[in-house]
């Protein structure tokens, strides 16, 4: 296996970190626009390269497979650059693999009540092409979308016979000081943060004649309050658009898919006022340049600018952070069953064990579990797949045997 990993940020490092503890591939060229960054990552093992791409252009990342002889694309990079990658892989007779899927679209007239173009629209438009090639892309491979899919796999085939809702459940008690003065400073990335959560959430729901479908709500809607476990404990979850709703629905049978994460207070405050102000913003604007006329930037680009970059905070952070899936429903024997299935981080054991924050951590270690079942042949497929269109025992296992175990508990209704 021959792995183009694009981009060296705080997920590909980390990626990097995790993968050179394991001998599934033989090469994986390591490549960034900032080819700085790109180089310090790839020292962490002789099989690394570093290379240097502009993720933007299909036939960039399609020359660069073919220099290198890719097997395999691990797209680690802000969602806004995935057709690019995902187009230039497969002109290069690779397989692929994305942690976000590709961006939506609300809906022009209600985007609180329709959906408008889903995440992920623009990737399953061409499943058949992928399918007809012999080639899988395997999309929503991260924590989240990613684990909770798995998850989800997990659940429909050894504990329940039915299924009311899969909800995906994310919290953490994690907090960044400066000087011991608690500072807002978010763990992942600003960007991708302010798409999913300022987007028009999606849900999926059967109606009373059996037929499902999606829907959106407004943002931040439907909160409450979700005991998390080793010791996080009740964090207020609310409405997010992610891809797990658009996911799961497709392989797994449920009556209702959500996704809800704890962002808090502050955090929702924050995001709204970058909304009122036009700064969560992607089209550029023109402002008065520094040395004299005008340049042009994009709001958001600024914002993630000026925040601090989240794969520098975690010697500054302490907590935990919980990716998991409610499942309600009833089992196997046809009583009713509720419960949640989840991964707990440590920043103190990832920064002791790995030199990297717990979040972007979490993020990266999913993919390098896929790949390397990948090389195995454990798991395989063409088209373009979630997560949850492959068998989860393999995947939950291995998880396991990379010392960052799962767990399991049953939630009172």
């Amino acid at each position: 296996m021959r792995i183009l990993l694009v981009g060296a940020g705080g997920v590909g490092a980390t990626f990097t970190s995790i993968a050179a503890r394991r001998d599934f591939f033989e090469t994986i060229v390591v490549a960034d626009y900032d080819i700085a960054r790109s180089e310090r990552a790839a020292t962490t093992d002789e099989r690394f390269v570093a290379a240097q791409i502009d993720a933007s252009d299909a036939d960039a990342v399609t020359a660069l497979c073919r220099e290198h002889a890719i097997t395999h694309v691990m797209n680690a990079v802000d969602p806004v650059f995935n057709m690019p990658i995902f187009e230039g892989a497969f002109a290069a007779g690779a397989d692929y693999l994305d942690m976000a899927m590709s961006l939506s679209k609300p809906h022009p007239e209600a985007p609180y009540e329709k959906t408008g173009v889903k995440l992920g629209d623009e990737q399953f438009a061409v499943a058949s092409e992928w399918e007809n090639a012999g080639r899988l892309a395997l999309v929503g491979i991260g924590v989240e979308p990613g684990l909770s899919d798995v998850f989800a796999r997990y659940a429909a085939d050894h504990h329940f016979s039915e299924i009311d809702e899969l909800g995906t459940r994310d919290g953490a008690n994690l907090l960044v000081t400066d000087d011991g003065n608690e500072i807002f400073a978010p763990s992942f990335s600003m960007w991708t943060t302010i798409e999913e959560c300022l987007n028009p959430p999606v849900i999926w729901a059967v109606d009373d004649s059996g037929q499902g479908s999606w829907h959106t709500t407004a943002p931040f809607s439907e909160p409450e309050v979700f005991d998390f476990p080793e010791g996080i404990g009740p964090v207020e979850c609310v409405n997010v658009e992610h891809e797990e709703v658009l996911l799961m629905p497709r392989w797994v049978d449920c009556k209702r898919a959500t996704f809800k994460y704890g962002l808090g207070d502050e955090f929702i405050n924050i995001l709204k006022v970058l909304h009122t102000l036009g700064l969560d913003r992607t089209e550029k604007v023109r402002v008065k340049a520094a040395s004299g006329g005008h340049c042009e930037v994009s709001p958001r680009d600024v914002v993630a600018a000026v925040l601090p970059d989240p794969a520098t905070v975690g010697p500054r952070m302490k907590g935990k952070t919980c990716a998991g899936l409610w499942v309600t429903g009833k089992d196997k024997d046809g009583a009713p069953r509720s419960t949640y299935y989840y991964h707990v981080v440590d920043n103190e054991w990832t920064m002791r064990e790995y030199g990297h924050q717990c979040v972007v951590w979490q993020t990266a270690i999913n993919p390098v579990v896929a790949l390397e079942l990948l090389s195995r042949g454990t798991w395989g497929g063409v088209g373009v797949l979630g997560p949850e269109a492959f068998d989860a025992v393999p995947f939950l296992d291995l998880l396991t045997e990379y010392g960052s175990p799962w767990g399991m508990q049953e939630v009172s209704a």
